[in-house]
């Protein structure tokens, strides 16, 4: 059972593919549920950060994270900003803070090579966390009764 459970969120349709999976987990084991988001601050000419759409993209989580709320799921958000180290390890450090079980989080469907090239959060939350993953590809579908039973064909097991 999954007590608390981290939903990384970074507003793509890649990291959106993870909804239904944490929602469903959440409803499953009655669990509270933290949305993270870790903005990523990029210095740009003159050396101030420059912070491209973020406002929107916060706006649209928090509509997530009170829709999810709406459907009562205990719904928390932890916001957190990096300009080094990446959101991997923010996301990470969110998960300490609130002691969770498990990191649902989604992918943006890169190719083996591109992801060896470019690396991803899902991959190095994999490699930092040291408590389960739940990576979801942005192809994936929620069964007719729920992540929850695909997640247990995955492995993920309470």
């Amino acid at each position: 059972m999954f007590k608390t459970i981290v939903l990384a969120l970074d507003g793509s349709d890649g990291s959106k593919a993870a909804i239904p999976f944490a929602r469903d987990l959440a409803h499953r084991d009655n669990s509270k549920l933290v949305v993270a988001h870790v903005e990523e601050e990029v210095v740009g000419k003159g050396g101030g950060p420059i912070h491209a759409t973020e406002d929107e993209i916060q706006a649209e989580i928090r509509k997530i994270a009170e829709e999810l709320s709406d459907e009562s799921i205990y719904t928390l958000m932890e916001l957190s900003s990096v300009m080094l180290g990446g959101p991997a390890r923010a996301i990470t450090a969110i998960a300490d803070k609130v002691d969770a079980d498990l990191i649902v989080c989604g992918t943006r469907g890169h190719s083996a090579a591109g992801s060896l090239l470019v690396g991803s959060v899902a991959q190095k939350l994999l490699h930092l966390a040291h408590r389960p993953v739940l990576v979801v590809p942005e192809t994936a579908t929620p069964s007719a009764d729920g992540a929850a039973a695909q997640s247990r064909k995955a492995g993920v097991s309470a």
